[in-house]
């Protein structure tokens, strides 16, 4: 766990640190503890170090600590911040850039606490959901390169001659992939087999309309225009209470 403690009061600064040090929310792990003056050596430790906290004063000599929070939003991999301060009175303002927590001088053992808590169930919150997949995303091997589409813009999805082509409210790709690839990866309930060689996005359909032999053809808010297997006639009216 590496912090970074900012503060233009070198007495603040080791104060703080001491009472990070002894928190007992940081017994598990590897503790770094990284001190600041101001926002260029601030920003400096920030750009070599991959901070996981921060504590920043907000009146640093003639510097505002707002100022180096805005600057966090431009890394690669921002830290938590915390905003420790005298000032009671910017409190909402930190909370508007997306400050964990709060803390008042004189410091104390329990506030210090308190936020790193906070910071360290954001940080596990954090590494969950880079951690998880991104299931609104469809990846599609074509010829000469991949592209990556959300499952939400899909429309259809059909085979002809070998060529599966799936289509988006924008475009059209062409894959050799086969329609059980597609299927087995759209497994949203809106995602529907229509045909052995079709299935589509119940979310746009357009019209129902009766085909021949009482069978029925799917208008797509594109305009496209998807047949409807006789064998998948009854499941579809179901899904579509029509």
């Amino acid at each position: 766990m590496k912090i970074l403690v900012v503060d233009d009061e070198k007495l603040a600064r080791s104060e703080l640190t001491y009472l990070i040090e002894q928190s007992p929310r940081l017994k598990d792990y590897q503790l770094e503890i990284f001190q600041s003056e101001d926002i260029n050596h601030g920003l400096e430790i920030l750009i070599k170090e991959q901070i996981d906290i921060i504590f920043l004063d907000i009146s640093l000599n003639d510097e505002n600590g707002f100022d180096l929070a805005q600057q966090l939003y431009k890394l690669p991999q921002a830290p938590l911040l915390i905003f420790a301060t005298a000032f009671d009175e910017f409190a909402v303002k930190a909370f508007n850039v997306d400050a964990v927590d709060y803390i008042l001088k004189p410091f104390e053992q329990k506030r210090v606490d308190q936020a790193l808590g906070k910071a360290i169930r954001a940080l596990g919150e954090k590494k969950a959901a880079a951690q998880k997949p991104l299931k609104n995303l469809l990846a599609i091997e074509l010829d000469d390169r991949d592209v990556v589409i959300k499952k939400d813009n899909l429309i259809s999805a059909t085979v002809n001659n070998g060529i599966l082509t799936i289509t988006t409210k924008t475009n059209r790709y062409q894959t050799k992939n086969t329609l059980s690839w597609i299927k087995s990866r759209l497994t949203e309930a809106n995602f529907v087999q229509v045909h052995r060689n079709s299935l589509v996005n119940l979310e746009a359909v357009k019209e129902v309309q009766p085909w021949f032999n009482h069978t029925t053809i799917l208008v797509m808010n594109n305009n496209d225009k998807i047949h409807v297997g006789r064998s998948y006639q009854k499941a579809l009216k179901q899904r579509l209470e029509v």
